[in-house]
């Protein structure tokens, strides 16, 4: 549920704070006050398109913040996305700059217009004023249908891609058989070559070791035999034999003078290091040998290797990726070749469609009995008596949207046959059919907040009474706003917000908005019976249907 609005510098509003409860409120006004313009700053505060147009003139940006009670669903959402709040409510706040730039917050964190969109959807339903206009619409008739029935065909067009995807490659194999064999023979020729090569991963760096080490074997085994020679085995006086000698000689000089001792451990301990380095080569010279026929083998490998990167125009150190790269080609090509595998598969797909598709048109056909009849019925307290209102289910070629079209009718009276709402239905009572359904429609909804914006435009006289006793009847159960023109349906309110321009003290014209008591409330009333002239008479009507 809206518990407050808070809009500034908005258009022609320069600042309003709205406080809102449960139950039916209306907001009415002269025209062009800015009735429509709450509704427009509310619907960019969960995430509808704005721009620098709508920030008023001389200001720096537009601030508009809406704080919601929020369901269930919403509070998920909250937690889900980690926006929720201590109080468990939803704070939306929209900015936009007179650049155009725009910020979104959700409680006070960062947000995206998207985010504030997605969870709008589970805070408000919006009715605009031409929302009889869009049920001329094709597939705006199937999307309320489907809404009603509480499905939005995904799985349906899930299933539709799927199994299209399949036929158009099963269609592109029998139109270019040819080229695909021909492709696949490259491909097997091309992994046959890398079969038999088969490259390792890593297998370029380490042969391209074990070829350095074994090139230079007689090298490397000349030079350690010559260090070990120097440091531990020489004929004459090895460095470590040398080194123990000095030392020797130092460490007697200790007792004379004790600042000796450092250097003596210094030598020492280059003696030990020697000595370990002594044994390192060892060890090396034991391990390393000259052997020219593995020496032939790592030339030959190397070559091989070099030569397939160069045919395959890659590093060869690539040449493993490469091939599991043409091998998973092939193998797609090779499922995609066999032609009964594929139809198979294509019909396959295919039945899956049709099933998901059937259950849809079996939901959708008894959602449209349901709504033909709650329509039907309204029909006839909106002075339409005699009229039926049908929703047809045409069936045509399979579409990711499923199996028929979905077309309303409507029958004005009595006897006779229903033809297309968008061939018979004159504007009056398209509008009154189009407040049928969306108040029909918002039953099936779990949105806590109904907004109607002048969706009751092209009305009148008794009918309007029956409208506006139809949404206070829908206030009873959810929180619902409605922008109206007609005294029939402002009297029925629970709440009055009267909207009017005023000057302000720098010429420029704002609009400014105040909740009605009971006395202004019938003057509004009244002004909206009898005009600009208000009279004893409009202002007892008044009076009479606010207590009606």
């Amino acid at each position: 549920m809206l518990r407050t609005l808070s809009i500034r510098d908005f258009v022609i509003v320069d600042s309003i704070e709205l406080e809102f409860s449960a139950g039916f409120t209306v907001f009415t006004g002269e025209t062009g006050a800015g009735k429509s313009i709450l509704i427009d700053a509310l619907t960019l505060a969960l995430g509808g398109r704005g721009d620098a147009s709508v920030v008023r003139e001389g200001a720096a940006k537009a601030d508009i913040t809406a704080d919601f009670a929020v369901t269930d669903a919403a509070r998920q959402w909250l937690e889900a996305n980690e926006c929720a709040s201590e109080d468990g409510g939803a704070l939306l706040r929209r900015v936009i700059d007179n650049a155009g730039r725009s910020k979104a917050y959700i409680n006070g964190i960062a947000a995206t217009a998207a985010q504030l969109r997605e969870l709008g959807d589970l805070l408000v339903d919006i009715h605009g004023q031409h929302a009889h206009q869009s049920l001329l619409k094709t597939d705006a008739q199937r999307e309320l249908l489907d809404s009603q029935a509480g499905t939005n065909g995904k799985d349906v067009a899930i299933a539709y891609k799927a199994w299209r995807a399949l036929a158009k490659q099963l269609e592109e194999f029998e139109t270019n058989a040819a080229n695909v064999l021909l492709e696949r023979e490259r491909l097997e020729w091309q992994v046959g070559e890398l079969d038999k090569l088969a490259p390792k991963p890593g297998e370029w760096a380490e042969i391209g070791n074990e070829h350095s080490r074994l090139s230079h074997a007689a090298s490397l085994l000349e030079g350690a035999q010559e260090a070990l020679a120097l440091i531990s085995e020489s004929d004459e006086q090895p460095i470590v034999s040398q080194l123990s000698s000095l030392n020797q000689k130092l460490a007697k000089l200790v007792s004379v003078d004790a600042e000796m001792q450092p250097i003596v451990d210094l030598i020492e301990s280059a003696r030990i290091q020697l000595q370990e380095s002594a044994y390192a080569l060892n060890t090396y010279l034991d391990r390393v040998e000259l052997d020219p026929e593995r020496l032939r083998e790592v030339d030959a490998r190397m070559e091989a290797l070099h030569s397939s990167a160069r045919k395959f125009r890659v590093d060869p150190d690539e040449l493993p990726a490469e091939h599991t790269r043409l091998a998973a080609q092939l193998n797609q090509l090779a499922d995609a070749t066999d032609i009964d595998s594929l139809r198979k598969q294509e019909a396959k797909l295919k039945d899956e469609y049709l099933a998901v598709a059937r259950r849809l048109s079996a939901t959708r056909a008894a959602a449209a009995k349901a709504l033909g009849g709650a329509v039907t019925k309204a029909m006839q307290d909106l002075n339409m008596t005699g009229g039926r209102f049908e929703v047809a289910l045409h069936p045509c070629e399979p579409s990711a949207k499923g199996l028929e079209q979905v077309e309303f009718m409507v029958a004005g009276h009595a006897g006779v046959v229903p033809r297309p709402l968008a061939k018979v239905a004159s504007g009056g009572e398209l509008a009154r059919i189009s407040l049928a359904i969306s108040v029909i429609t918002s039953n099936a909804t779990t949105v806590p907040t109904l907004i109607f914006d002048e969706v009751d435009s092209g009305i009148g006289g008794g009918v309007a009474e029956v409208v506006g006793r139809l949404l206070k009847r829908l206030g009873q159960e959810r929180q619902v706003l409605c922008v109206t023109h007609l005294p029939q349906v402002a009297s029925q309110g629970n709440s009055h917000f009267q909207v009017a321009k005023s000057t302000l003290a720098n010429g420029k014209t704002a609009s400014r908005i105040e909740v009605l008591d009971a006395k202004a409330r019938v003057e509004e009333v009244a002004r909206m019976l009898g005009g600009i002239e208000i009279t004893a008479t409009t202002r007892k009507h008044a009076r009479e249907l606010l207590a009606s």
